[in-house]
């Protein structure tokens, strides 16, 4: 069969929250993507992985913490077009309630440091798709749509 669908690509980001309120992000290096931003630990998903074992496993990639599946819940679902409108994606937002291990840089190849920010001062580097997602959550919203045209 042959359907004329859309076929996105599906990432996973997570919201590491301390007891104080603020979130761990990472400042991008080294990648060719959003190089100097900040962003959320994430990624994305590979075959034969759910949006949860990304996640999952993005996070001990990333920032070296452990989370259980059953300590994240979703927070968000992003559908995004890219900048240059070839490409889209079905973007997941989970935040862990709790994990194991200290947040650290756990990919120094592919981001300079950890920084922890609350999220109505974030700095003006913060990859916008990831601001503009985290606003929508802070907002209560579980779905939203980012680079589309308005509807």
């Amino acid at each position: 069969m042959n359907f004329d669908t859309a076929r996105p690509y599906a990432a996973a980001y997570v919201v590491l929250r301390r007891k104080d309120g603020k979130v761990a992000f990472l400042l991008r290096s080294g990648n060719g993507w959003m190089h100097g931003y900040y962003g959320l630990p994430a990624g994305k998903v590979e075959n034969g992985e759910s949006i949860l074992e990304a996640a999952v496993r993005e996070t001990r990639e990333e920032v070296g913490a452990e989370v259980r599946p059953g300590a994240m819940h979703h927070a968000l679902t992003c559908h995004r077009r890219t900048d240059d409108e070839t490409e889209a994606w079905v973007d997941t937002i989970f935040e862990a309630e709790s994990w194991e291990g200290e947040v650290v840089n756990a990919e120094p190849d592919k981001h300079s440091r950890v920084a922890w920010f609350s999220l109505d001062s974030l700095p003006e580097n913060t990859v916008p798709s990831v601001r503009f997602m985290l606003e929508n959550i802070t907002a209560g919203n579980t779905y939203c749509e980012y680079g589309w045209p308005a509807v």
